[in-house]
């Protein structure tokens, strides 16, 4: 703990009492933001993630936050599903996994945070919802959490809900659920994404979603919390 004070001043510090904690400062990877890194020439490319991802050096992220690819247009691009179909699973299209790799590579400890911006129409089966088939889409990010594990030896920290849209309850209790049923109770859910602090009045008085729910994402959040 650092203190310096301008003027004569007494500060008590009560270690009983803690509040919020900070874990740190992260980065985000999404909406194919990040495209080009990939195909730079070395040794700029790796000399760029050692200053993002390295440890007491450059920006030294703590967290890496990466779209879920869900093949459609999210800002800058398109970034590639995991499931172009329910029929069929590829854990290494896109350039998300490389990434993640590369930031573990430099940085064991870092957080990794899965967030999808968009979805595959047959998640929602042509509906324009992923919550209409609140299983259909909870396994769908299942799937991709336990692909990072399996394929890549990545685990995922946390999973978002849908980057700046509406929530659902109902999903967002049975991705707790679909998460807990394949072993992945450590997988945290953070909710909703979205650019203001609505859904902690529904946390305050639901007490399932409040178990659900590890952390709330609060996008441009300003001063005013």
């Amino acid at each position: 703990i650092f203190l310096f004070t301008e003027t004569a001043c007494d500060y008590n510090i009560n270690n009983e009492e803690v509040g919020r904690q900070f874990d740190g400062i992260g980065g985000l990877s999404a909406g194919a933001s990040s495209k080009l890194l990939i195909n730079y020439h070395e040794p700029y490319r790796s000399q760029i993630l050692d200053y993002l991802f390295k440890p007491n050096f450059g920006a030294a992220l703590q967290m890496l936050k990466v779209e879920v690819g869900g093949d459609a247009q999210s800002t800058d691009g398109t970034e590639a599903s995991h499931m172009h179909n329910r029929w069929e699973e590829n854990y290494h299209r896109g350039y998300e996994w490389w990434l993640m790799l590369e930031a573990k590579k430099r940085n064991p400890d870092i957080k990794l945070y899965g967030l999808p911006w968009t979805f595959p129409g047959w998640v929602g089966q042509g509906s324009g919802s992923p919550y209409k088939y609140p299983n259909l889409t909870a396994m769908y990010i299942t799937k991709w959490v336990l692909g990072a594990k399996q394929v890549h030896n990545l685990t995922i920290d946390y999973i978002g809900i849908w980057n700046e849209r509406s929530y659902n309850i109902n999903y967002i209790l049975t991705l707790r659920s679909m998460l807990d049923s394949h072993g992945l109770q450590n997988v945290k859910i953070i909710a909703a994404d979205d650019l203001g602090w609505s859904i902690s009045h529904d946390i305050l008085g639901n007490p399932p979603l409040a178990k659900a729910v590890y952390g709330i994402g609060a996008h441009y959040p300003g001063t005013h919390t």
